[in-house]
């Protein structure tokens, strides 16, 4: 017959093996996670000396794979405090395009995108001489009001330090259906493979000319292979809510995944400055 004292500690080795099952789970699940940015891309970076390689994140239909290192999930502090406020009423579009829209931009004039969210206005000056298209699908998609009601999925808080955007299903997974070409991607800003902070650059596939929707905010300089498509730059305002919602952290603790601020883009317009 076992004894009471056996079947606790018969118990206890039980609840410890689960424990240490959950958390290999977590750090498997980390290590596909840990891309750094796309709709559906691939990159590598470094931070300081150290390489940080990563696989793809999820994006039109592709799933993430990844082989970066976890932190133990008996270490990560519990969900913080949600700075922003609650979302306007509404639902994202489920609105796709089979082809880029028609050039209608004005190549030489400025333009300027208000991305209104409920964390606050994150402003941004748009470089539309040197990424017509992409500025031009940013005025066409804010017009159908694509971005509206939408999420921003993804904070990334070690390697590279950026906020995912532009995905109507919040998951990664999501685009406008089209794709646009690659531009500026010799901006003289790019020194050395790093995006400076308060870049707006296009998220894509890792192959060619192979953006869409998504786009990625840099809250601090990044380390990035020079292939995203640079299209704009933060305002001060705006890197003051870039930097509210970095400072609230990833969910779990996570050094990448659904950040802690429940970021919703309420409105997006793009308008000539």
């Amino acid at each position: 017959m076992v004894s009471n004292e056996q079947r606790r500690r018969q118990l206890a080795r039980e609840k410890f093996a689960r424990q240490q099952e959950r958390r290999e789970a977590a750090r498997r699940k980390a290590r596909r996670r840990n891309a750094v940015i796309g709709a559906g891309l691939a990159v590598v970076v470094a931070a300081g000396a150290t390489a940080y390689a990563t696989g793809t994140l999820s994006g039109d239909g592709k799933k993430d794979t990844t082989d970066a290192a976890a932190p133990d999930s008996s270490t990560r502090p519990s969900r913080g405090p949600d700075p922003c406020a609650k979302a306007a009423p509404g639902s994202p579009t489920t609105k796709t395009w089979k082809s880029e829209p028609a050039m209608t931009i004005d190549k030489s004039a400025s333009y300027a995108m208000a991305l209104k969210t409920t964390c606050g206005t994150i402003d941004v000056k748009l470089d539309a001489g040197k990424a017509p298209h992409t500025v031009n699908s940013f005025n066409f998609l804010a017009g159908e009001g694509f971005y509206d009601h939408t999420s921003c999925h993804r904070l990334t808080t070690s390697g590279i330090y950026v906020l995912q955007c532009g995905d109507p299903k919040g998951t990664g997974m999501g685009g406008s259906g089209y794709t646009i070409p690659d531009e500026n991607l010799k901006d003289p800003r790019l020194k050395d493979g790093v995006y400076p902070a308060g870049t707006v650059a296009m998220a894509n596939t890792g192959q060619p000319d192979s953006g869409g929707s998504q786009f990625f905010l840099v809250y601090q300089d990044s380390k990035l292979d020079p292939k995203y498509t640079p299209v704009g730059t933060i305002g001060e305002a705006g890197m003051k809510v870039l930097k509210k919602i970095a400072d609230a952290g990833v969910q779990d603790g996570a050094p990448d995944g659904r950040p802690n601020a429940t970021v919703t883009i309420d409105k997006a317009t793009v308008a000539k400055s």
